[in-house]
């Protein structure tokens, strides 16, 4: 391998030429970088000399951008360049020359666009979404007419990935938001001497709102955002292909045993969430307003109707089957690059609690004269 190599000549007709040779790659000029650099720099500012490249033997990117970088992004007006190092150069020029473009000035109707974009996108999430519904109406269907052939196993470990292991932190959630309602109700009820309302206050709030809403936000923040990693992991790795090419139903064995599973597991949550919660709020009532256990136990079913469990058992399952389909279906819309996979994980959380809130107005709002103490 030949170094690479700098030499001036003369014609016969008296010009002036700068000859170059050799190698002229990385490994080739990273010893004399800097120093051939220089060198070509000040001989690019004699307009008069001319270049001869036919004596390189090969050149690369670095060495390439060396001489353009010297030529001040233009070619010289005598130059040589062999046919087989033309297509490195004509890239140089064509990347040189490119012109810049900016963002396209905003027109008077550009939130028509932006309106219509956002009207088209919405639109396809609930094309998908109805068609997610469907397709598990009919995986039930078809389950219901051969139990032996639905996903038993796989919504096993759903249920216990989702519903078992949520235990712990439903449970701590719970006694803390307890505990904080409880103290905060406690302030306002001794100025009004209304101690003993605050058993109305805790039983209402928590088994009817917060305990089944409490339990949808830290299950959609936690089982839902894994559901969606899952599912997009797999649309990444091409499993969900694999699964389609040997004939196994997406929908059966990756839907069908998340929607059942939490389907499950959420009512079985709000009970052992609401539960907990209770027993903070009745810990912080001894404390700051001397109620004894056995007074809050003794009065919490006769001022809390049994109606108000069977709706917060009903937000439950509700809350649950609306997570996993939302979990599943933007699972199931990631594209194979790991951008759309958070995305789509950062949306379906976001979208999972926003229906849960709004479902749990619908539910407020249907059920306003049920479970309510005379």
């Amino acid at each position: 391998m030949s170094s690479a190599s700098i030499a001036l000549e003369t014609d016969a007709e008296g010009r002036r030429w700068l000859r170059l040779g050799g190698e002229w790659r990385l490994m080739a000029l990273a010893s004399r970088y800097e120093a051939l650099r220089t060198e070509l720099q000040a001989r690019a500012r004699d307009a008069d000399l001319g270049w001869n490249l036919d004596g390189i033997e090969s050149l690369d990117s670095v060495g390439a951008m060396m001489l353009w970088q010297a030529w001040g992004h233009a070619f010289p007006e005598r130059v040589q360049i062999p046919p087989s190092l033309e297509p490195v150069f004509a890239r140089l020029y064509a990347s040189t020359k490119k012109p810049e473009t900016g963002p396209e000035p905003k027109g008077r109707l550009e939130w028509v666009v932006t309106v219509g974009r956002l009207s088209l996108g919405l639109w396809r999430h609930l094309v998908d979404f109805v068609a997610l519904v469907g397709q598990l109406i009919i995986d039930i269907g078809h389950v219901l007419r051969a139990p032996r052939e639905g996903p038993w196993r796989e919504t096993s470990a759903n249920l216990y990935k989702s519903g078992v292991r949520a235990m712990p932190v439903t449970a701590l959630v719970g006694f803390l938001i307890g505990i904080v309602l409880s103290y905060l109700s406690a302030l306002q009820l001794k100025n009004f001497g209304a101690d003993i309302f605050i058993v109305n206050i805790l039983g209402m709030g928590i088994i009817r709102e917060l305990g089944p809403v409490l339990v949808a936000v830290l299950v959609a923040g936690r089982s839902g955002s894994a559901m969606t990693a899952q599912l997009g992991v797999m649309r990444v790795t091409e499993e969900i292909d694999a699964l389609a090419t040997m004939g196994v139903s997406r929908s059966l064995r990756l839907v069908f045993p998340k929607v059942a599973a939490l389907a499950l597991a959420m009512p079985l949550l709000v009970l052992w969430t609401s539960a907990i919660a209770l027993m903070g709020g009745a810990v912080s009532a001894q404390f700051q307003l001397d109620i004894s256990y056995a007074f809050f136990i003794d009065t919490l079913p006769k001022v809390v109707p049994v109606a108000n469990l069977t709706i917060a058992m009903a937000k439950g399952v509700t809350f649950g089957i609306l997570v996993a389909l939302v979990a599943c279906h933007f699972g199931l819309r990631v594209r194979p690059n790991t951008e759309s996979l958070s995305s789509n994980t950062t949306a379906s959380v976001v979208s999972a609690i926003t229906i849960v809130i709004l479902v749990d107005a619908v539910f407020a709002i249907a059920t306003r004269k049920i479970g309510m103490p005379l």
